[in-house]
C-alpha cells in the first residue's frame, strides 16, 4: 500500500511528502504531477492507501479528478488539498467524493493532524472501540459523542469548540463516523442513529 500525493507544484508537493513521512514514518509516498500517470503508477508501485489530491492540474478542469479518482478507487479515502478558498468549492468536491477538504493556508500542523486521523486505523483515534450490546454498529466513544452532538444541531465550529480540536479534524471524525455507518451526511446519520437507539447513551 502506497500514500498518492498528486500536485503539479513542486514546492507544495515536497512539502506535504514531508508531513506524510513524520505522521506515518516508513510508509512509501508516491509523488505524481499530473493525474494521468497514476494508472501505470499503481501498476508499478502497489495499492493506494490514500490519496492527498491538488484541484488544478494540467490535466484536470475544476472537480473532474475528483470524479476520476473516486470513480476507479471508490473505496480509498481522499483528501482534496488545494489553494482554492473552501467556501468555493468544498461543497462541489464532497459531493463528487472527496472525504476531506484542506486548504493549503492551514498550516502544517493543522494539514499533519488531519492526515493523521484519517490514517489511523478504525478504533485507534484516541478513544476505544466498545460498542453496546444491541448495537449493530460499533462505535467509539468519540463517534458517539458526535452522533449527540450532531443530534444538539451544533457546527463544525462548534464541535471544534467543544472537542478542543481544529475543524479539519472534525470533518475527519465525521468522515469516519459517516463510513462506519455507511451513511454519507449529518441528516442519515441521525436516521440511523434514531432507527437503531443510538441517541440513548
Amino acid at each position: 500500500m502506497a500514500i498518492y500525493v498528486i500536485d503539479d507544484h513542486p514546492l507544495m508537493r515536497d512539502a506535504i511528502v514531508m508531513l506524510l513521512r513524520r505522521v506515518k514514518p516508513g510508509s512509501e509516498v508516491v509523488e505524481l504531477s499530473q493525474l494521468s500517470d497514476l494508472e501505470q503508477t499503481v501498476a508499478v508501485r502497489g495499492a493506494p492507501e490514500i490519496f492527498c489530491l491538488d484541484l488544478k492540474l494540467p490535466d484536470t478542469v475544476g472537480i473532474s479528478g475528483v470524479k476520476v479518482l473516486k470513480a476507479n478507487y471508490p473505496d480509498v479515502p481522499l483528501a482534496v488539498i488545494s489553494a482554492t478558498p473552501a467556501s468555493d468549492v468544498e461543497e462541489w468536491c464532497r459531493e463528487a467524493g472527496a472525504d476531506v477538504y484542506i486548504e493549503k493556508s492551514s498550516g502544517a500542523s493543522e494539514i499533519a493532524a488531519t492526515l493523521r486521523v484519517m490514517m489511523q486505523p478504525e478504533g485507534q483515534d484516541g478513544e476505544s472501540e466498545d460498542g453496546e450490546a444491541g448495537h449493530p454498529t460499533k462505535l467509539t466513544k468519540r463517534q458517539r459523542q458526535l452522533i449527540l452532538m450532531l443530534d444538539e444541531g451544533l457546527s463544525n465550529r462548534d464541535i471544534a469548540e467543544r472537542l478542543g480540536i481544529s475543524e479539519h479534524t472534525v470533518k475527519v471524525h465525521l468522515w469516519r463516523l459517516f463510513r462506519r455507518l455507511g451513511v454519507k451526511s449529518r441528516t442519515q446519520t441521525l436516521h440511523y442513529a434514531r432507527l437503531n437507539g443510538m441517541l440513548g447513551f
